[in-house]
């Protein structure tokens, strides 16, 4: 076995690898940016290199430095974690000629996977059943139109290399190829250095369900069960489980035995994901096609450890060091239920743009890397951030892993909205209210899913998780009783307002536009006639608090003053509610509203990026949704479009130029 490692990552994958090598007895080395300096994985490590400035292709990417920290530190295999250099044939390579062991497969099968349009005549060759589509890169959009055209639309765009969500554009008509096919070109070239693209049919009503194969270097692979990741936004997966709720038992074992079936074609070794598309509108389940391999762990991986009880970081080590897997096919079992969501520092409320910044309070129901491989009480928290830290545009912008276990699927997804309750996260944008509301959600419920499930759900945006009647006459008698203990405390401390206070005054409380009638009592409210039962611990300085109700679930909330309001959040929705004593209420209508200011004519950056193009200039005029400007952010392309119509009077920026969010970067006449 080995005594030392590297981890060639950075992020909670690191601090994943450390944790399972920690117990192991191995002793790690993380290597880090210039941004990475102080965080977490860089801390938990026992050894650090330094290895280079923030962007990724001058520190992470570079795997001379790599191979020079093993030297430094005398690492004798590296764990690629998934990114930057764990799909690259060349690394697997170049540790060889050193004689620095890769903990994953071998180049070969790296290379022969990493290429979508060899894998996909791999799979073929195999048995496996594959997507129509073009079987060879096509290099011009005339060629993508003819090709569109003979297999039908819709159509898929793909980036040969390309993964994680990029380098992916869904097509229904030929101006959608005409508009995308450069740019997934693009996208291919910048984050994986490949520009080939192929075409493929779109399936329609599509489930995202994949494999986990492992296998060792003595030709033993089994197949760990599936994993349904259909629940995704512009192709990166918000929300994975396993099992999956469409998968029959003979289902899962036609897929897995083709997915085993690909492995030892290549030779495959370690952990492996073999991922097919799904047709929902299948009920034999039949219609499963192969998508590609990532020859590497995924993000989504600890569902399946959950579930198996299988440490896969664990057996990516001892397969390496070339140890024989000790269990069979017969020994791998479905116990439970566990469902991943990724919490990303994006703002669902504003079209899911991505967010930077630092995490002024950042904290979790239970401790990052506490617990073994369900957590704490069915809870576990894969983070590579802490309180104070920064999420820059440099890297992707997870925040965390939140991940749940349950006897049933209904447990999982209610363990979900429970622990969301409990996290406590300021000073960027994230989409834990998001996350909230897909788990709450009838039709996630009901387990009919698919990969539009996103954009067919909410397709004016997000607005915040469903909520009722009862739930809102709830939140008004919280905020009341907030309200009473906020100007009780007050009377308390500027001493000039100590006389008695009414035990049970009335309240008028606005919430999101709606006025209620409120009256406090002893363990209770009336809120318009109706008695709300229940208790709240909040007390003033509280930033979050729990509302405990004896006929209704337990609240976690988090409790913000924005004057005059309160921001009371809980269960996927941000309320906003005013209380006011019953005397005092009316008089508010007649306070002057601050307008905002019209910026219909400003073309305003939604996120910081890179400009990296712009489509118009000064004196050009334009029409509603026209293309005004490109801005890359998070290595993903934007396309800033007119509200209106007019002429461009002013342009604010120039190409290459960093923007900050709301910058103004060109105004309409």
């Amino acid at each position: 076995m080995f005594k030392k490692i590297l981890i060639a990552n950075r992020g909670e994958i690191a601090c994943r690898v450390i944790k399972t090598a920690r117990r192991m007895g191995i002793a790690t080395v993380a290597v880090y940016s210039d941004a990475d300096a102080r965080a977490p994985f860089v801390q938990m490590a026992d050894e650090a290199v330094h290895i280079g400035p923030a962007p990724a292709a001058e520190s992470y990417l570079l795997a001379d430095k790599i191979i020079a920290a093993c030297k430094q530190t005398g690492a004798e295999a590296v764990h690629p974690g998934y990114g930057f250099l764990s799909e690259r044939a060349s690394f697997v390579e170049a540790l060889a000629n050193e004689g620095i062991e890769f903990i994953g497969p071998p180049a070969n099968a790296i290379a022969a996977m990493g290429d979508k349009i060899e894998s996909k005549k791999l799979a073929k060759a195999a048995g496996v059943n594959t997507v129509p589509g073009s079987e060879d890169a096509i290099d011009t959009t005339e060629e993508a139109l003819t090709v569109s055209n003979e297999i039908g639309y819709p159509v898929m765009m793909k980036a040969s290399a390309g993964g994680g969500g990029k380098g992916m554009r869904l097509a229904w008509n030929d101006q959608d190829v005409k508009d995308g096919f450069e740019a997934t070109k693009r996208e291919g070239l910048n984050s994986f250095g490949d520009d080939r693209v192929f075409i493929e049919k779109f399936i329609e009503d599509p489930r995202h369900i994949e494999i986990q194969v492992l296998g060792d270097k003595h030709g033993k692979v089994l197949y760990l069960n599936e994993r349904e990741c259909s629940i995704q936004r512009r192709h990166q997966k918000v929300v994975e489980e396993a099992p999956s709720p469409f998968v029959t038992p003979e289902m899962r074992r036609k897929m897995g035995e083709q997915a085993v079936a690909l492995s030892q074609a290549v030779g495959y070794y370690s952990a492996g994901t073999v991922e097919l598309i799904v047709s929902g509108a299948d009920p034999t389940g039949e219609s499963f096609y192969f998508l590609e391999m990532n020859t590497r762990l995924q993000v989504e991986h600890p569902v399946t450890e959950a579930i198996t009880g299988i440490d896969l970081v664990e057996y990516m080590i001892r397969v390496a060091a070339g140890e024989k897997l000790p269990m069979t096919q017969d020994d791998i079992g479905i116990d439970g239920w566990s469902i991943e969501t990724r919490i990303y520092a994006e703002d669902p409320y504003r079209g899911f743009l991505p967010s930077t910044g630092r995490l002024v309070r950042y904290d979790t129901p239970v401790e990052p890397w506490s617990g073994e491989l369900r957590g704490v009480d069915g809870v576990r928290v894969d983070s590579g951030v802490q309180e104070g830290g920064e999420v820059s545009i440099f890297y992707d912008p997870m925040i965390a892993k939140l991940i749940t276990w349950g006897e049933t699927r209904n447990e999982a997804a209610d363990l979900q909205v429970e622990a969301l309750d409990g996290i406590e996260l300021d000073g960027l944008g994230h989409n834990i209210d998001f996350l909230s509301a897909l788990m709450q959600h009838d039709r996630f419920r009901s387990g009919n899913i698919t990969t539009g499930f996103i954009a067919e759900e909410y397709p004016e945006g997000f607005e915040g998780a469903a909520t009722s009647e009862e739930r809102t006459r709830v939140i008004a008698a919280i905020a009341a009783g907030i309200e009473f203990t906020h100007q009780s405390r007050q009377r308390q401390v500027s001493g000039q307002l100590n006389g008695p206070q009414p035990v049970s005054p009335a309240w008028i409380v606005r919430v999101d536009g709606v006025d209620h009638t409120v009256t406090l009592g002893d363990g209770h409210a009336i809120v318009d006639g109706e008695k709300v039962a229940g208790t709240c611990d909040w007390q003033p300085g509280d930033r979050t608090a729990t509302a405990t109700q004896p006929d209704g679930p337990t609240l976690g909330l988090t409790v913000t003053r924005k004057r005059p309001s309160w921001q009371i959040n809980t269960h996927g929705r941000t309320y906003t509610a005013r209380a006011l004593p019953a005397k005092i209420a009316p008089l508010a209508d007649h306070m002057i509203e601050k307008v905002p200011p019209d910026t219909s004519k400003m073309l305003l950056c939604p996120m910081p990026g890179l400009l990296m193009k712009l489509h118009v200039g000064e004196g050009d005029a334009v029409e509603a949704g026209q293309p005004l400007a490109t801005v890359e952010a998070m290595k993903m392309e934007n396309i800033l479009r007119a509200e209106k119509s007019g002429t461009v009077a002013t342009v604010n920026f120039s190409e290459g130029e960093t923007l900050m969010v709301d910058a103004v970067i060109l105004e309409l006449e």
